[in-house]
């Protein structure tokens, strides 16, 4: 078992979880009450990586980290080291990538507040940001520790993406994900079996958390 790798990848998921809330929920806001009928183009961008083979984003992202890129050759000039290949290029890839997983929660909790709530607040004097504070996050928060939970386990288990930026450096970019496929490939087939089982739990875990989060929504048989 490569705690190291273990802790890393846990250390990536809390890291891109933490920044998802941050800057999910004012996208899911905005796409939530935003009449601009373009809006669609916005969305058709995020759900990208729920469609996109692993690689191909994978490799986009890398084009746009690596040294050649403006925004790489700003990092490094900035730094003294490139951003491909490193934690935190690691992290911006993984926030690209898991980004979809928290917006659209997000944004079907807010879509769900009843707009006479909103309305009501509004007419009582109050601004939008105390009405966002105290009326739709109040009534939102299944829909945030979805995204939260749900964003924290895709960044958890990502193999392609995390190949692509981060390469295979132990204790740098080296996950769970890609210490299996050594394993594997090593023939240590009994390392990768407990590795992987433990992945296996975790993800069970984070999944019960989010359908019990959710359970008068998301229900495999009949409701009761």
């Amino acid at each position: 078992m490569n705690w190291e790798a273990f802790w890393l990848t846990v250390r990536l998921a809390a890291i891109v979880s933490a920044l998802l809330l941050a800057i999910g929920v004012p996208i899911a806001y905005w796409l939530t009450y935003s009449r601009w009928r373009g809006k669609f183009l916005i969305e058709a961008l995020i759900a990208l990586p729920i469609v996109l083979p692993p690689t191909v984003l994978g490799l986009y992202v890398l084009m746009a980290l690596g040294s050649r890129s403006p925004i790489g050759r700003y990092w490094e000039s900035w730094t003294g080291h490139p951003l491909a290949f490193t934690f935190e290029g690691l992290i911006i890839g993984s926030v690209l990538y898991s980004l979809p997983f928290a917006v659209q929660p997000f944004a079907a909790s807010f879509s769900g507040v009843d707009l006479k709530l909103l309305q009501a607040s509004a007419s009582l004097g109050q601004s939008p940001i105390r009405t966002f504070r105290r009326v739709v996050l109040p009534l939102s928060k299944a829909g945030l520790v979805t995204g939260f939970v749900l964003s924290f386990a895709h960044t958890l288990g990502e193999f392609g993406v995390v190949l692509m930026i981060g390469g295979n450096i132990p204790g740098v970019t080296r996950t769970i994900s890609i210490d299996i496929y050594d394993q594997v490939q090593a023939g240590n087939y009994s390392a990768a079996y407990q590795t992987a089982l433990l992945l296996l739990i975790i993800s069970f875990v984070v999944l019960s958390v989010v359908y019990g989060v959710n359970r008068r929504v998301w229900t495999i048989g009949p409701s009761k």
